[in-house]
């Protein structure tokens, strides 16, 4: 849903109610204790050297029955949006999602409504809302009013069953009570806000969610300030342990010149949307908005890139906006190695071809991480946001979903004449290695040894069983050996070897 309106104010508003920083980045250590996490290849941080090795982007696999959720009530107007987050509500044993909709006549501020599932697909709007609608005597679905952009966490540990879920909003009203705030419920549908004032300021868009490790919930608030002579939405972050003092934000998302440099491309991508031409002089790259998803030994992010082509006809920026991929280890410095969508725009005319936004935290389901985004067939100076036109017919918003393989976002391929990865020291706890791989064609395999920190092969052990097939969970296997714990706790490091194979991540197991 790219125009809100009121809400893209560019003055620097309200501050936070505490003037703490976020947490100090742990001290870095020479030597890195892995633990028994599995270690993604999103970032490289424990890759010394690789030959013959690349790394691989994976862009999500859309649902073939995408969009799973269209707007189809008169309340919701001609288009809705995710906007808002979707848990599986361990209790319910069901799917809950938290969406926005566009202004109406029965919530002329916006509203959040509710949809729920019983396997993540069809997806139901039961009439089951908690406020009422300007028109009166409506049954619908929505639960807060004047608000949107929803992140909704579930918190079974909250001793007040009042409180078992929370949410962060942007409540649609004028400064100085207009912004983003918190509040809490205890069935996810009779929401009362718990913030007096502001919790911190964010021009509009603000997405959270928990970190379990850290015991923090961490918000992505949106601010603008000046990038390379020009006024930018740009993304910062705030954290809570208590989900009422917030810390000051820190800016965390900044477009850089590799960002710009690409801008002319990401807008040819998307030519057959675009309303004006282009103006080189306004031509950038900003970020809309902020998903998250924390693995175990890294935090993954989902920005969303705003290419600005030029300004709209009626107002504001025209350009799309396309889902990428960020990570980082200590929630400061965030790295983007991969400049290309994570979920890739549709074909012209498809729903979401025009402009993408993500949940708040992406969902691990089975061994699956699914991603639920909002798709619009419309840029962001489309017409149809100013005026009447081709409103629910031509242009519209959905809502669907793109999923991967468990921690398959990015691999290290080899090709069939081989290649090798060795890692920095380190230390693990655990008993087994386990290697999420694929080597499926004929000839191929990854084979594992351990070294020393002249890079020579640790004789004792020597080389591994050769890995073949396609496993999320492939337990590497030394003969005569029968577990890796007198290794446990020493320095080692990793030399693997791939033939025509691809592996995504490694694991040391209790």
């Amino acid at each position: 849903m790219p125009r809100l309106p009121l809400l893209l104010s560019l003055s620097l508003g309200l501050l936070c109610a505490t003037p703490n920083r976020i947490p100090a980045a742990e001290k870095p250590k020479a030597l890195i204790n892995i633990g028994s996490k599995a270690q993604l290849f999103v970032d490289q941080m424990l890759v010394k050297s690789s030959e013959e090795i690349t790394f691989q982007l994976h862009p999500g696999q859309k649902h073939p029955a995408n969009p799973l959720l269209k707007a189809d009530q008169p309340w919701e107007g001609w288009r809705i949006s995710i906007y808002g987050n979707v848990i599986f509500d361990e209790t319910l044993g069901k799917f809950r999602l938290w969406y926005t909709t566009d202004v109406t006549k029965d919530f002329p501020n916006f509203s959040v409504c509710y949809a729920e599932s019983q396997d993540g697909i069809r997806w139901n709007k039961p009439l089951i809302g908690t406020i009422d609608s300007a028109r009166g005597g409506r049954q619908h679905n929505a639960v807060l009013n004047e608000a949107l952009l929803p992140s909704v966490i579930k918190d079974d540990h909250d001793p007040d069953p009042q409180r078992r879920y929370k949410m962060v909003a942007y409540v649609h009203k004028d400064k100085p009570e207009g912004g983003p705030h918190t509040f809490t419920s205890s069935d996810g549908l009779r929401w009362t806000r718990l913030s007096h004032e502001p919790i911190c300021r964010s021009n509009d868009v603000i997405t959270i969610y928990y970190d379990e490790e850290r015991q923090l919930y961490v918000a992505f608030p949106k601010h603008s300030t000046d990038v390379r002579g020009q006024v930018r939405r740009c993304f910062a972050l705030s954290t809570s342990k208590d989900f009422i003092t917030w810390t000051t934000p820190r800016y965390v998302f900044k477009p850089d010149q590799i960002d710009d440099a690409g801008s002319l491309d990401r807008i040819e991508q998307v030519r057959a949307q675009l309303d004006v031409p282009d103006d080189p002089k306004l031509m950038r790259t900003e970020f809309y908005g902020i998903g998250a998803y924390p693995t175990e030994s890294c935090t993954l992010a989902f920005p969303w890139v705003f290419t600005i082509n030029n300004s709209g006809r009626y107002g504001n920026h025209e350009g799309p906006s396309e889902i990428q991929l960020a990570s980082t280890r200590d929630l400061q410095t965030w790295e983007r190695p991969f400049r290309t969508p994570i979920i890739p725009h549709g074909l012209p005319g498809e729903w979401d071809c025009g402009f993408l936004a993500t949940q708040s935290r992406a969902l691990r389901v089975k061994d699956e991480i699914w991603l639920y985004y909002a798709g619009a067939n419309y840029t962001h100076g489309s017409p149809c946001l100013y005026k009447d036109i081709g409103r629910g017919t031509k242009f519209t918003g959905s809502i669907g979903l793109a999923t991967w393989k468990l921690d398959r976002f990015v691999s290290a391929d080899a090709p069939a004449q081989g290649g090798t990865i060795t890692t920095v020291p380190f230390i693990f706890s655990g008993k087994r290695l386990e290697l999420n791989a694929v080597a499926t064609q004929p000839g191929a395999g990854i084979t594992v040894e351990f070294i020393d920190a002249e890079g020579h092969s640790n004789l004792t052990w020597g080389t591994s069983e050769r890995m073949t097939g396609d496993a999320l969970r492939h337990t590497v296997v030394w003969k005569n050996q029968p577990d890796l714990k007198s290794l446990a706790g020493k320095p080692v490091s990793l030399r693997f070897k791939l033939n025509d194979a691809s592996l995504f991540s490694f694991a040391f197991r209790e």
